[in-house]
């Protein structure tokens, strides 16, 4: 009686070690203790070392390689058909770059939101609209800095914690918030992207690599 091997993969992996192994791409399943062990450990690729970068891999091809092995054992994939090794330096320093990035984002952030909420201001006429409602219910000159404008600021930085379901490390609500939704699709789209891409490219740009699994069209962006 034959086992099943169950292969799990996602469609980008990250990687330190130019020599690959199945337990490190995907995530294994087996009855039979044996069979799943010496999978783990199974080598399926080895990428040129120092060429960090992404690698379109196919399963097709780990799956082949995994049957000459493994007659008496049927293989079940779930996942992508073809997957992308992200292979990165594990010794890159790259924690005050993050750092700076994302202090510059947030600036970024910070400067186009104001910008965005006082053009919307201006172009509804905002002030003169709080100056009318205020001289009709109290019958006076409004100085511009009345209870209207107050709670409207409040409400507005209310407004954007709620939408965000977002203050600092600390999350409302377990749902993902707006950002992190958009992050998952652009990281979707980009890895769709670079698939295809390989694709339509005919697999070119062979590297040094195990011939178990030809990550083709290296991307060293």
């Amino acid at each position: 009686m034959s086992e099943t091997l169950y292969i799990q993969t996602e469609k980008n992996i990250k990687i330190t070690s130019p020599d690959i192994t199945l337990g490190d791409i995907a995530q294994l399943s087996c009855s039979n203790a044996s069979v799943l062990a010496r999978n783990q450990v199974r080598k399926i690729a080895v990428l040129p070392k120092g060429k960090y970068g992404r690698y379109v891999c196919s399963m097709i091809d780990v799956i082949k390689e995994i049957e000459k092995e493994e007659e008496h054992v049927d293989i079940t994939h779930l996942g992508e058909a073809n997957f992308i090794l992200t292979y990165e330096n594990p010794g890159a320093k790259r924690q005050l770059f993050s750092l700076l990035k994302t202090l510059f984002v947030s600036l970024i952030t910070f400067i186009g939101t104001a910008f965005s909420i006082m053009t919307f201001n201006t172009d509804v006429s905002i002030r003169e609209l709080f100056l009318h409602i205020y001289e009709m219910l109290v019958r006076d000159v409004s100085n511009g800095f009345t209870i209207l404008e107050i709670t409207y600021s409040i409400g507005i930085g209310i407004g954007v914690i709620l939408y965000f379901n977002h203050f600092g490390r600390r999350k409302f609500t377990q749902d993902p918030t707006p950002l992190e939704v958009e992050m998952r699709n652009y990281e979707d789209e980009i890895n769709t992207a670079i698939i295809e891409q390989c694709d339509r490219a005919g697999k070119g740009g062979k590297g040094n690599v195990h011939p178990a699994v030809d990550p083709s069209c290296p991307d060293r962006s």
